[in-house]
């Protein structure tokens, strides 16, 4: 072969070498170009997981009402708004930082799982207490309101109790009397009332000695008495008596007589005699006087 030849042959090998390499290059720089396409993407995706991310903590934060829990939150967040920093700052073309940020993305993913879990547990949990206390908080009113009920009951049956056992005066007489003991027919001439009573029978009532006090009251109002300093309690109030009379009760029948010296000027028309004893009224009874 001459050498013309040769030099033909070495041109054409030179020239399909060149557009070899060429070619090789263009396809490199065609799978760099769309490797960077990709990271591109990679990257713009990460940004909008992390974004995600860090408001899915802020929600989560509002759900929790435990405190040890919310610092954990709190953290979390903070650590994905750092990586999320750090992601703006890295290139697209580095392939290294942007697959180390995913791998560090889907330990954030696990662990937000984990804390959604825990919250819906605690949440869970934190509604049945809330049942339960709602239940026990019903139950309580109930039982309150069975107490009350009682208390009432009890209050109502102390009333009658009491009632039972108080004293009742019957048959109460008032004879205006003269200076001769006799029956008085003109008011001026009274100068003694004698009052008679009954006890009746009460076994509920307690024996014992008993104080009785009778008031006297004229057609004014007025009280017949012999001193201001008689008097006795009645109702929250201080009434102011005409007789005292001290018994000695057993439970039955018991007659009683008492009797008013009049010393003041009486004057025609309807007077009206009271009995009280152990702070209540036990009988009453009104007389002319002509």
């Amino acid at each position: 072969m001459s050498k013309k030849s040769l030099l033909i042959a070495a041109v054409a090998i030179l020239v399909i070498a060149i557009i070899g390499i060429t070619y090789l290059l263009f396809t490199e720089k065609q799978a760099n170009r769309e490797l960077v396409q990709e990271f591109q993407l990679d990257k713009e995706d990460l940004e909008n997981e992390y974004t995600r991310f860090v408001q899915e903590y802020d929600e989560l934060k509002f759900k929790v009402t435990n405190d040890s829990l919310g610092v954990l939150l709190e953290q979390e967040q903070l650590k994905t708004q750092r990586l999320l920093e750090e992601l703006r700052t890295v290139k697209s073309t580095n392939a290294t930082e942007i697959r180390r940020l995913k791998k560090e993305l889907a330990t954030l993913r696990k662990v937000l799982v984990s804390y959604v879990n825990q919250i819906d547990s605690l949440n869970r949990v934190n509604k049945q207490q809330k049942q339960v206390i709602a239940e026990v908080t019903q139950k309580y009113n109930q039982a309150s309101r069975q107490i009350d009920n009682l208390s009432e009951e009890k209050k109502n049956l102390n009333k009658k109790v009491t009632l039972a056992a108080q004293l009742d005066a019957t048959n109460i007489r008032i004879e205006p009397r003269n200076k001769r003991g006799k029956a008085a027919k003109k008011v001026k001439d009274v100068v003694k009332l004698a009052i008679s009573f009954t006890v009746v029978k009460n076994i509920t009532a307690e024996n014992g000695e008993r104080t009785i006090y009778i008031r006297i009251t004229k057609p004014d109002n007025d009280v017949l008495t012999k001193s201001a300093s008689n008097t006795f309690p009645y109702e929250n109030r201080t009434l102011v008596y005409s007789i005292k009379k001290y018994i000695e009760y057993n439970g039955e029948e018991q007659n009683i007589n008492v009797f008013w010296d009049v010393e003041e000027f009486l004057y025609a028309g309807n007077y009206r005699v009271d009995i009280f004893e152990g702070g209540n009224l036990i009988g009453s009874q009104t007389f002319t006087l002509d």
